[in-house]
């Protein structure tokens, strides 16, 4: 399947996710290029939110850039198997092996990057076309931090999360993924 036809079929629930997915395709439609940073304007990233068993903690990292706790999660970098970077970015990123709840994306959304520093060079502000799935691991595993992005990893109760997360702009896309996961809903 191409990234066009995943993006296509997606199913929307609310209105931000209609709006974003016209977005999305219309990029899709309008640069050659979006599997790769090369487009400086807009560019796919895949995520990653892990669940323990009993859906009451999800996996966190902090993230050095947003000094923020968030979801794993990285660029798909000319990788059109979006699940497959979302995996190996949770297991890059806290050394824990997550298998997915289900394998179809369960929440797109139009990220707002703004510019920052980066390996010492600037980057300017750019979307992120941003697809998530959901795993589950075990809450037992040893948790190790990737240095050069995260500052910590931890398991985080589904009711601290807005105490953790800095970026008020995250906060809605979070409930959205903890409530389909908890309701069964788009599972």
């Amino acid at each position: 399947m191409t990234v066009k036809q995943m993006i296509t079929n997606y199913v929307a629930t609310n209105e931000q996710e209609q709006q974003d997915k016209v977005q999305i395709l219309a990029c899709l439609d309008t640069f050659d290029d979006v599997l790769t940073r090369k487009n400086t304007i807009a560019h796919f990233t895949c995520s990653g939110l892990v669940f323990n068993a009993a859906r009451t903690h999800v996996l966190m990292v902090h993230h050095n850039i947003y000094d923020s706790w968030g979801w794993t999660g990285g660029h798909a970098d000319g990788e059109a198997d979006f699940l497959a970077v979302a995996q190996r970015e949770v297991l890059e990123e806290t050394g824990v092996e997550a298998t997915p709840i289900i394998k179809d994306i369960l929440s797109l959304d139009v990220l707002n990057v703004l510019g920052h520093v980066k390996n010492g060079e600037f980057v300017s502000a750019h979307l992120h076309l941003n697809v998530t799935y959901v795993f589950e691991a075990d809450e037992q595993a040893a948790l190790t931090v990737k240095e050069d992005e995260n500052s910590g990893v931890a398991w985080i109760a589904i009711e601290d999360i807005h105490q953790k997360v800095n970026e008020a702009h995250m906060k809605p896309i979070y409930d959205k993924i903890v409530n389909r996961v908890k309701n069964g809903n788009h599972l």
